[in-house]
């Protein structure tokens, strides 16, 4: 068989190796046929019972998630109980059945082709997303009504040496990743994606090596086939000559090793060469996270995504949280953190994160209601979450970090919210800390080019790389036809960051960074050189950077990096970044 390679986007980094298991989407072999008047009510039940059993398989999922299973996959799987309840998919086909007498499987693709056909008409990262989730729900229903649900193939029992195993799909659901845990499952490949799609989301926080954005991987693979993944370079080498085989069996061998020696760095205090210390934090979704992320060595959380209490609920039949069980989870993670500082970003929902799948319908929610704007809309939601963030304050050190804000009068109204909080908590005579630090996440170009009215008014400052990189370069981060321009090390994003912390500085605040560009060691050194000395990321990538950390000279980056912010060309920049990993 001849060898081949495919170029795709790095997610998640590793080497793994293994057979091809390809995941045929149930739509390519869907039959169409037309049901006699009399069979009509009968398809009618066959299309709701598989629907039903769907619903059953999510809530299992729900209910049987491993503990160390990523917090993220509740909120997945909770998006797609949403989208099979919603009529559009569990009614409108039902009524194609009955006025047009198709088939319980063709009428479902024919309602999801017309769903598929309107997304397409809007550019937008949240309906692109939806669509995406859209069509992963169908394929499960039609798994059920074809049979063939149980995608994932059987391990013999008495096999030991069975070989690892690659799934390679036109995409694959956070969901469906969970019936291969249990499996010789080592990585994937999909056709589709971007770096910061679910599925990559997912797969970070498994640690297990993918490339996604491979276009036609899952029709260029065959089952069986061998099939190496570099998750670091993006790349998938299928069937491979034996002297390759052999040299990414010994670069795999080496990453292990490499990655015993870094559990030894866990009680080594992060400190650059110099002296200079530095600050490692987690981020966290839930308070069980606080386990691994004091586990890795964290000293604090740098980051609480607290949208994840609120979402992944509908599976449950739960509403909004109130105040009181928000308060108890705050408190949870304060107190598990020992002490160790715990910082609560207030609810960022929008257009990534719905808490409702029925309340967006901006033509482009990235840039509507969402996150602070969004809360300020809500202030009695809003209120009852800073109460809670402030009651939690009592059992341990808690700062609040408020997201996506641009302009002075959404900071002064955000701190009037505060103030009126902890004057409703006086009332009360319920105590929390009156000295409660508040900052703001940069992640708008808008509020890095402006920073003086933020300094002087908040106590921190925390850079969210992600969507500030997003924001800058007009770029979809999830779509997988531009995410080759997401690009960190673009000059007016490393500008925009190096000002955010010269600015901190100056003003005597601390200013982190929050996102993924804190957790890539290839880019560790150069966020030391432009000052930054607070870094929060995945508890999963806090060793790797510490090492980096560890053997880092600041005065010898300092100048280097200046060199790279006054350039340019992007070769120049890339070449510079990569020669200060030697210095």
């Amino acid at each position: 068989m001849a060898s081949f390679t495919l170029h795709g986007i790095p997610v998640s980094r590793g080497i793994s190796i293994g057979r091809a298991h390809l995941l045929t989407p149930a739509a390519l072999d869907v039959k169409h046929y037309l049901v006699p008047e009399e069979q009509v009510e009968a398809e009618v039940k066959r299309l709701q019972d598989a629907i039903a059993e769907v619903h059953r398989n999510l809530q299992e999922l729900w209910t049987e998630l491993p503990k160390e299973a990523p917090t993220e996959l509740g909120a997945f799987i909770d998006v797609h109980v949403l989208i099979l309840s919603d009529p559009m998919i569990s009614e409108a086909p039902l009524d194609i059945i009955r006025s047009r007498h198709y088939n319980a499987e063709w009428a479902l693709v024919t309602q999801i082709d017309e769903l598929s056909a309107q997304f397409d008409e809007i550019e937008d990262e949240y309906l692109r997303e939806r669509k995406q989730d859209i069509q992963q729900v169908a394929e499960r229903v039609l798994k059920v009504l074809m049979g063939t649900a149980l995608s994932a193939p059987p391990v013999p029992e008495e096999d030991h040496f069975q070989p690892q195993m690659i799934v390679v799909a036109h995409d694959i659901s956070p969901a469906d990743m969970l019936a291969f845990r249990d499996r010789s499952f080592v990585g994937f490949v999909t056709d589709v994606g971007g770096q910061n799609s679910h599925t990559a989301i997912v797969a970070r926080s498994l640690d297990i090596p993918a490339a996604v954005g491979m276009s036609q991987a899952s029709r260029l693979i065959e089952q069986d086939d061998w099939v190496i993944v570099d998750g670091d370079a993006g790349v998938v080498i299928c069937n491979p000559s034996a002297l390759v085989m052999e040299q990414y069996r010994a670069r795999q061998a080496n990453l292990m090793k490499a990655r015993k020696r870094l559990l030894k760095l866990k009680k080594t205090p992060a400190v650059t060469k110099d002296g200079t210390p530095i600050t490692l934090l987690a981020n966290i979704e839930l308070p069980d996270d606080c386990g691994p992320a004091l586990e890795a060595g964290a000293v604090g959380v740098g980051l609480f995504r607290s949208e994840f209490l609120f979402m992944g609920r509908g599976a449950q039949g739960l509403k909004v949280p109130g105040e009181d069980e928000q308060f108890e989870q705050y408190r949870k993670a304060v107190l598990a953190m020992k002490g160790r500082p715990v910082t609560i970003r207030t609810l960022d929902v929008g257009a990534d994160k719905p808490l409702d799948q029925t309340e967006h319908t901006a033509l482009n929610p990235a840039l509507g209601l969402r996150a602070i704007r969004y809360c300020l809309a809500e202030p009695q939601l809003f209120l009852t979450q800073l109460r809670a963030i402030l009651r939690a304050s009592a059992f341990g050190k808690v700062r609040i970090l408020i997201p996506m804000l641009a302009h002075a009068f959404e900071i002064d109204q955000t701190l009037g919210m505060i103030e009126q909080a902890k004057a409703q908590l006086r009332e009360q005579n319920i105590k929390y800390d009156a000295a409660v630090e508040v900052g703001a996440m940069i992640e708008i170009p808008a509020a890095a080019l402006a920073l003086p009215m933020f300094v002087k008014r908040l106590d921190f400052l925390s850079i969210g790389t992600n969507d500030l990189i997003q924001y800058t370069l007009a770029i979809d981060r999830v779509d997988y036809e531009v995410a080759h321009l997401y690009n960190p090390l673009h000059p007016a994003v490393l500008n925009l960051i190096a000002m955010t912390i010269e600015a901190g500085h100056k003003a005597g605040i601390d200013v982190a960074v929050c996102g993924e560009m804190a957790g890539d060691v290839k880019l560790t050194r150069l966020l030391l050189g432009m000052g930054l000395r607070e870094f929060s990321m995945h508890p999963a990538q806090l060793l790797a950077v510490k090492q980096e950390i560890l053997s880092s000279d600041l005065a010898r980056l300092v100048p280097r990096t200046r060199r790279i912010l006054r350039a340019m060309e992007p070769a120049a920049i890339a070449e510079a970044v990569e020669q200060l990993q030697s210095v």
